[in-house]
Formats: structure tokens, C-alpha cells, sequence
């Protein structure tokens, strides 16, 4: 215990890094008892087509966010000049730049979005969410600096702060309004608290508008392949919602999206590890350069894997009986998605690090390749599996898209010598056995939701 503590107080690589995980865990737990808290209270405050036309919304923002994705997190966690002010100034006043373009595209696509999926508010909410795009823009580079050097105690404070503050004022437009606009305008509201707090908490330089031709450059060179990897990635995330948009009916869609956010609690958690630790951990200790450093990030990605697919067996066990204790009766039929989603996540959470040792050696471009594969994948057969076997199989298609691109992760985890082909194998008999039981156990409520109509 004492050389644990003096581990976490030291100033080693070691030390950060368990305190950085720590703060990552402090975050991620009180991000999602906050999204869950708040889910409860808008859930019996509004009604569930406002979560699908929510999500529609969501899924404009979130997928022009990805589709314009330049990566310069990973570029400032990465680079030898992560730290230099006129690379940080440069990254800065490109995603400025971009935040403004964003929100003139959100101004563009409105009406034509409207109209496709036959929901005229759209026109009007797209806008106003749009503003969220602005703010994101004028984050400080503060904040992925605390991610570079594993320092993120203040920052994840900061943010919880500004979540929890978003959360109250939601609430209290849901209340007033008892309309979807109280979820789009508390969005927009929840991201200028996080702009001011992040603003004026973090310590540090603050950032200027700068375009040094060098730092271009570099961003330019190895944002490219970040660039267009998001915009399949996009595919992965949102994909599903823009399909099913336009096959569900909006509460159908908006219970879809319930089952979908509780089943994503541990992927969150896997992603917040993934993209706040894993790359400076790769850059300061590259599975290529010792033995020594392969069993050691063996040993991380073992307890990074065992934890994550315990927590997706958990919710693919409890997800019909959670939903029943936690929702009324209009929000049932998303107990059945939590499972086959869970279940459909395990694969994605065991290949989870492979990608992020090819990001830390600055390999964007066959990071793009994989992302654009199994994307692809899993829009093919998403529509397949509606297709064929209705909602349950079109849910299904998500772990069926992961598996087939799996082989491909190998490859590029090989390259950067980061497979540990016994954790691989281990991880998926395990995991599908335990992924079986649970199938098994609520066979009965997944057949209940087998006939939902997608037209």
C-alpha cells in the first residue's frame, strides 16, 4: 500500500499516469451520473419523440463535429512541438475557424434536413445547436495540454462543473417550456459554461489567433487522415440514428436512443481512456523500442479490457430489469436493445488500444483505413440487418461489423508491435460465452422487440 501511495504522489511517468487514470474515472463516472441523472428528470418531465428529434439534431452536430475533425488533440498529444505557443496558436485559430464554418453549414443543410425527414422544427432547432459548434471553437488548447502531460485533476473539475450547472438550467427550461427546445437551447448553454469555466480555470498561456506556416504544416500533414477517418467514423456513430430516422417512428427513435446511451456507459468509459492517456503513454513508451515496455502496456491493456467488457456483461445482464426500475412503461423496449447493444460492443473494446499505438507513432493514415472499413461494414450491414431481420438485427450489426474488421486491427497493431494475440483470444472466448448467457437469459424480451415495425 505505501509503495502504491508513493507511486501516485511521485512525479514519474508511472505516477501521472495512475493519477490521470484516476481523474479520468472521476470524470467519466460523474459525466454519466450526471447524463443519467438528467435522462431521468427530462425523461418524465418531456415525452419520448422529443429524445428522437433530439437525436436527429445530435446527430447533424455531432456528424459535422467528426466530418471536420483535423485531430488536433492527438496532434498536440503527439508532436515534439505540442508545447511550443505558436504550435499551440496555430491549432487554435484553426479550430476557431472551423466552429464558425460548421455553423454556417448547420445554417445551409437546415431547411433540406427538414424536409427530408418531415419534421419542420428542425429548421429552427438545427441553428440554434449549431451555436454549440461556435463555442466548441474557442476552447483553450489548455485543456489538451492537461491530456499531454497526464495532468487532467482541474480540468475534469472544471467540466463536471459546468455539466452539472448545464444540467440545472436544462431542467429548468424543460420545465418552463415542456418542449425539445429546452433540450437544444440547454445544450448551447451547457457548452458556454464549459467555454468560461475551462476559460478562466485552467492555468496557463492563453491562446491568440496565429498561423505559423510550419505548425500548418505538421497539422495539415498528419490531420488529413484524421480528417477523413472521422468522416467514416461518423458512419459508426451516428450512422445508425440517420437510418433509422428515417425507418422508426420518433419515439421509437427517441427509446432507441435511450437504450443506446445506457449500453454505451463502459464504450465512453473505454473512449475517455483511450483519448485522454493511451497516446502520450504510447509516445513515452513505444511496444517497438524494449520488451520491457510491451509487458508493461500488456499488463495495462489486460485491466483496461477486463474492465470495460465486465461493465458491458453487467449492463447486457441488468439492461431489462435497469430500464423497468428506472423509466416508466413507454420506455421498455429499450431493456432489449441494451443487451444485444452491450453484447455488440465487446469486440470494439477488446481491439480498443491497437489504434491509438498507430495514432502515437503518427500513423493517421492506415488509422483511417481501419475507421473507413468498418464503418463501411457496419452501414452495410446495419441495413442488411434491418432488412432482413428487422430491429433486432439491424442492433445486432454493430458487434457483427466489429468482428469482420477485427483482422485488420491485428494488422495494424502487428505493425506497431502492440498485438498480444493471447489477450485477443482469451478476451473474445470469454466475452462471447459470457455474451451468450445473456442472449439466452432475455431471449423472450429480444423476440418482443423483433416485431417492431421499420418501415
Amino acid at each position: 500500500m505505501k509503495r502504491l501511495l508513493q507511486a501516485f504522489q511521485g512525479e514519474t511517468l508511472t505516477g501521472r499516469i495512475l493519477r490521470s487514470t484516476s481523474w479520468v474515472m472521476v470524470g467519466y463516472g460523474g459525466a454519466q451520473a450526471i447524463r443519467l441523472g438528467s435522462n431521468l428528470i427530462l425523461t418524465r418531465i418531456l415525452f419520448p419523440e422529443a429524445f428522437g428529434i433530439m437525436a436527429l439534431v445530435t446527430m447533424v452536430t455531432v456528424g459535422l463535429m467528426m466530418f471536420s475533425d483535423m485531430g488536433i488533440g492527438p496532434a498536440l498529444a503527439r508532436s515534439p512541438r505540442g508545447d511550443d505557443p505558436a504550435f499551440l496558436n496555430t491549432a487554435w485559430s484553426l479550430q476557431l475557424m472551423r466552429g464558425f464554418a460548421l455553423w454556417f453549414v448547420t445554417l445551409a443543410v437546415a431547411y433540406p434536413f427538414a424536409d427530408l425527414y418531415g419534421y419542420e422544427e428542425l429548421a429552427l432547432y438545427l441553428p440554434v445547436a449549431g451555436l454549440s459548434l461556435v463555442l466548441t471553437g474557442f476552447f483553450p488548447t489548455r485543456m489538451e495540454l492537461a491530456r499531454r502531460h497526464l495532468q487532467m485533476g482541474r480540468a475534469t473539475m472544471l467540466d463536471l462543473v459546468s455539466q452539472l450547472l448545464g444540467l440545472a438550467i436544462m431542467v429548468l427550461l424543460a420545465l418552463w417550456t415542456r418542449s425539445v427546445f429546452a433540450l437544444v437551447v440547454g445544450s448551447v448553454l451547457t457548452n458556454l459554461i464549459k467555454l468560461l469555466v475551462m476559460w478562466y480555470g485552467l492555468p496557463g498561456r492563453r491562446d491568440r489567433f496565429q498561423i505559423e506556416k510550419p505548425a500548418l504544416t505538421e497539422l495539415v500533414s498528419f490531420g488529413k487522415w484524421i480528417f477523413l477517418g472521422t468522416a467514416f467514423a461518423f458512419v459508426s456513430t451516428q450512422g445508425d440514428k440517420a437510418v433509422l430516422g428515417k425507418l422508426l417512428s420518433l419515439e421509437m427513435l427517441g427509446i432507441y436512443n435511450i437504450g443506446f446511451f445506457l449500453a454505451s456507459f463502459p464504450m465512453a468509459l473505454g473512449q475517455s481512456v483511450a483519448q485522454d492517456l493511451l497516446i502520450p503513454i504510447y509516445r513515452n513508451r513505444p511496444p517497438a523500442e524494449s520488451e520491457a515496455n510491451r509487458r508493461k502496456l500488456q499488463r495495462m491493456r489486460a485491466l483496461l479490457t477486463g474492465g470495460l467488457c465486465a461493465l458491458l456483461l453487467l449492463m447486457a445482464y441488468v439492461g431489462p430489469p435497469l430500464v423497468d426500475f428506472l423509466y416508466d412503461d413507454r420506455y421498455i423496449e429499450a431493456g432489449p436493445i441494451i443487451v444485444i447493444m452491450a453484447c455488440g460492443f465487446l469486440p470494439k473494446v477488446i481491439g480498443m488500444s491497437y489504434d491509438q499505438a498507430a495514432l502515437a507513432a503518427g500513423d493517421s493514415r492506415r488509422v483511417f483505413f481501419l475507421t473507413g472499413t468498418r464503418s463501411t461494414l457496419q452501414i452495410v450491414l446495419l441495413i442488411l440487418g434491418l432488412y432482413w431481420f428487422g430491429l433486432v438485427g439491424g442492433v445486432a450489426s454493430f458487434g457483427v461489423a466489429m468482428l469482420l474488421a477485427h483482422p485488420m486491427l491485428i494488422a495494424l497493431g502487428l505493425r506497431h508491435k502492440a498485438w498480444d494475440p493471447l489477450h485477443d483470444i482469451v478476451s473474445f472466448l470469454l466475452a462471447g460465452l459470457l455474451a451468450a448467457g445473456a442472449i439466452w437469459l432475455h431471449w423472450d424480451a429480444l423476440q418482443g422487440i423483433s416485431s417492431t415495425p421499420v418501415s
